[in-house]
């Protein structure tokens, strides 16, 4: 598959993406690739795609009258919906195999932890935390348990 194939399929893929939001007319549709991926996607791959969709019953358009102009509404069918569902899950996997290599855990409430997070240095040991407030409470659990250590090492003397 070529890069542009690729970026086709993606742009198909977040055409679903904006439809799943609510309906859209074509040039809101190019309007909101512009703004917000930075890319221009060409009416040529839109409104093709919005006519299969609409051929295979996973779209279906209202004509609404937009400032001067009537504009086709597309919006998603409950096949759609269904359809985009089963496709977010497949890509949300992927994306987790992509960068869950890199993910780390925070030390006190195990959560995952993609870029950044709070780091510190305790016991000569550098530990991840997802926030400084977990990091916070790490410490205060840690002396809390230090100190029962110790009760229980007195305990024992007497």
């Amino acid at each position: 598959m070529s890069v542009d194939e690729f970026i086709s399929d993606f742009s198909r893929f977040y055409i679903l993406t904006l439809l799943y939001e609510g309906p859209c007319h074509g040039y809101n549709i190019l309007d909101k690739f512009r703004k917000r991926l930075g890319k221009d996607v060409s009416p040529s791959l839109v409104y093709p795609f919005l006519q299969q969709l609409e051929q295979k019953r996973l779209v279906q358009h209202r004509v609404e009258k937009v400032g001067d102009k009537e504009k086709k509404v597309f919006e998603l069918t409950d096949e759609g919906k269904q359809l985009c569902k089963r496709l977010f899950k497949r890509f949300s996997a992927l994306v987790y195999t992509a960068i869950e290599p890199s993910l780390e855990i925070c030390a006190h409430c195990g959560c995952k932890v993609y870029e950044g997070g709070h780091r510190e240095t305790i016991n000569g040991k550098e530990t991840t935390f997802c926030c400084k407030h977990c990091a916070k409470s790490y410490k205060i659990e840690g002396d809390v348990e230090k100190e029962l250590r110790s009760s229980k090492s007195k305990a024992k003397g007497r």
